[in-house]
């Protein structure tokens, strides 16, 4: 796996990608620039297994004491290979290493596989918006892990 900061040549991919792992929540490319041009306060990486071949990306928001989750998505051909936890690891390291103390992340209820990968690294459920992705109805858990001193020097 190649942990990489993303290339605006790597949009027609993710939002190949979006469409797999969000379908009508998907971004669009459109999206996609503006989030880009939100630098440096956004940064936004990706995973390649095999070179040239995205199979999965994450963002931050990183504006001050707490960070924010932007997004987080992998190839469903490539979910259970790690590649979740390396994106994981990257954006709690950068969120540690911008000087954050906590990072924030909004799932949907429904997505299992998600929230036990977040869990399985420190995140605790601190809300629920319900009902908040429509038209399904599906609630929002907000989740936020504690950042320890000296987390931004962990490997990544």
């Amino acid at each position: 796996m190649n942990l990489r900061a993303l290339r605006w040549t790597d949009i027609d991919r993710l939002v190949e990608l979006e469409q797999a792992a969000f379908g009508a929540h998907a971004w669009t490319a459109p999206t996609w620039w503006a989030e880009l041009a939100a630098r440096p306060r956004r940064a936004y990486v990706v995973v390649e297994s095999e070179p040239e071949r995205v199979v999965g990306y994450a963002g931050l928001d990183h504006g001050g004491g707490v960070a924010d989750v932007m997004t987080i998505a992998v190839d469903p051909a490539a979910q259970g290979s790690g590649v979740g936890r390396v994106l994981l690891d990257e954006l709690v390291h950068r969120a540690g290493s911008q000087g954050a103390e906590a990072l924030l992340l909004e799932v949907r209820a429904d997505n299992d596989r998600a929230r036990a990968l977040y869990e399985r690294n420190g995140f605790e459920v601190i809300s629920v918006r319900r009902r908040y992705y429509q038209p399904e109805g599906v609630d929002a858990v907000i989740m936020r892990r504690h950042l320890a001193e000296g987390e931004a020097t962990r490997g990544c």
